[in-house]
Parts: structure tokens; C-alpha cells; sequence
């Protein structure tokens, strides 16, 4: 009888050492870097490689393609576990529309050499350090983001926040608790969440970033430029409920688009006419200078 007991003993401290490794393996593989190599900017859109370093502590590796005087520039920034190459054909509808653009790799992803993704935390950094770079090239400029997902969690979670003119919020999860959450139920119902609190659990062990450091909802009300919030009406990972909440915390100007159909993907490949059509008309409205007439009117010569 002890025997049977100490066998069943070992059996459940094995089951259980193993069950721990595969979570913690598991946790490993979903913030461990992407880097790859990009290379150069696609002969169709004229620009250049650039490169700016991040308080992140990563060399960011970009592209910029030059715009219209007076146009104002856009910063693109990619989702998690992806890279400028996503970005592309949105840099090439902006640019048509003579819009200077910033694209780059955020910190452990493409080429910007990183040792783990941290969901938003030192990517901020990182678009802080895009935001500067644009600044320090177009000072008169006005200035837009496009962040999707991660690069939407990035432009919240910046501190001091980003001193832009216009933002588009992309598919962007409210709480990393949340984020965990919706995506280990989509793919393991019920038992995904159970495993939900040991993913979380894992975070601050492993990066030294608290759940309550990454709240994108508790940064949006702080920002005082237009945005634009694009959600997908069937979106499982960032759910469409968690966009609304977002769009209520958020301060006016703002408005909501929601996908009919669209999970979380590229939206812009998804709905890419009218996706183009709202972008290009919020851009237009946020990032429009006055008038000389109007600038005279505010400014009278004394």
C-alpha cells in the first residue's frame, strides 16, 4: 500500500514539473524575439534605411520615405511578432498621398535587435524615439500614427505621451490580462482559462513588467489629439465589447469604425477601399494646416 502511494506520489510531482515546464516554455516562445533580416525598401516607394536609437536600449532599424512639404508625415507601427514588411502597402497609399512616412521594426522584432517582446512596455520607447526622429527631420510638420495591435498598445502606454497631431488605434487589447485571456480561450475554450493567471503569472518573473504596467485603456483618456479607433466586428482577440470600452474612455475628438466581418487581421487588406478612403479623410481633417487667411486673422501683423 505505501509503495502504491509513493508511486502515485511521484506520479503526480512528475505530471506537475512537467506541466510547469511546457506553461513556462509555452510563455517563452510567445516573448521571445522575432528578429529576422529585412533588407532594403522596395524599389517602388523612394526612400531610405534609417536608424535611431530607443531608450529600449535597441538600435531601431527603419525606412523613411520622403512627402510634400506642408502634407505632414505619418509613423507606421506593426503588430506583435511582425515587422515593417506588414506595413508596406499602407506606406504606399500614404506616400501617394504625399505624405512623408516613418516605418521601422519596434525593439526584438525585424531588425531592431532586442531580447524579448514586452507587449507594448519598451516598445513605447520606441515610438517615442520615432516620433523624435520625425520631429528632428520635419520640425514644421505635422505628424499622424497608425499603430496596430502591439504598435497601437505602444502608442498608449508612451510616457510622456506622444506629442502627435492624429491617431489611429488599430485592434489595439485593453489590459494584457485580457489579451492573454481572449487568446488562450479562442484557441482552448475552457481550459484556456484556466491557464490564463499562470500566463500572467509569468509576466513580471520574466520581464520585470507588472500586469498593471500594460493598460492601454487607462492611457487613453490622456491624449488630447483626434483618434480614430479601428476594431473588427468579429475580432477574437481584442473583442469587439474591449474596443467599444476603449472608445468610451477615450476624450473627444474620436470616432469608431467597426469591421463587419473582420476578425484580427489586416484590416487594411480586409476592407482595403474603404479603409484607404477613412484614413486618408481623417488624416486630411487632423493634419490640415491653417490657411495664411486664417493664421492672419489669428496672428494680425501689429
Amino acid at each position: 500500500m505505501k509503495k502504491k502511494f509513493k508511486t502515485k506520489i511521484v506520479a503526480v510531482a512528475t505530471f506537475m514539473i512537467i506541466f510547469a515546464a511546457v506553461i513556462w516554455f509555452a510563455g517563452t516562445v510567445l516573448n521571445h524575439s522575432t528578429n529576422r533580416k529585412i533588407g532594403d525598401l522596395p524599389p517602388d516607394l523612394q526612400g531610405r534605411n534609417v536608424e535611431f536609437l530607443s531608450a529600449s536600449g535597441s538600435m531601431i532599424q527603419g525606412w523613411w520615405i520622403a512627402g510634400q512639404p506642408g502634407k505632414g508625415a505619418i509613423i507606421l507601427m506593426h503588430g506583435v511578432r511582425d515587422s515593417r514588411l506588414s506595413l508596406l502597402d499602407r506606406a504606399r497609399f500614404l506616400s501617394a498621398a504625399g505624405y512623408a512616412v516613418l516605418l521601422f521594426d519596434f525593439q526584438a522584432h525585424g531588425e531592431s535587435i532586442g531580447e524579448q517582446i514586452t507587449f507594448g512596455y519598451l516598445e513605447s520607447r520606441d515610438a517615442q524615439a520615432a516620433v523624435k526622429f520625425v520631429r528632428e527631420n520635419l520640425p514644421q510638420e505635422k505628424i499622424g500614427v497608425i499603430g496596430i495591435s502591439l504598435g497601437g498598445a505602444a502608442t498608449l502606454l508612451a510616457e510622456p505621451k506622444l506629442e502627435v497631431n492624429a491617431i489611429v488605434l488599430e485592434l489595439v487589447y485593453p489590459t494584457i490580462k485580457q489579451a492573454i485571456q481572449n487568446r488562450l480561450h479562442h484557441y482552448l475554450s475552457f481550459v484556456g482559462d484556466a491557464l490564463t493567471p499562470l500566463f500572467i503569472m509569468q509576466l513580471q518573473p520574466r520581464t520585470g513588467i507588472a500586469p498593471d504596467d500594460l493598460r492601454p485603456i487607462t492611457k487613453i483618456a490622456n491624449l488630447t489629439a483626434p483618434k480614430l479607433l479601428i476594431a473588427g466586428a468579429e475580432d477574437k482577440h481584442t473583442l469587439l465589447a474591449e474596443s467599444q470600452q476603449m472608445f468610451q474612455a477615450a476624450k473627444e475628438p474620436k470616432e469608431l469604425w467597426v469591421v463587419d466581418g473582420a476578425q484580427h487581421q489586416d484590416i487594411h487588406r480586409f476592407a482595403k477601399q474603404e479603409y484607404e478612403r477613412r484614413v486618408l479623410s481623417f488624416f486630411a481633417q487632423s493634419l490640415r494646416k491653417p490657411s495664411s487667411l486664417r493664421l492672419a486673422v489669428l496672428y494680425p501683423e501689429p
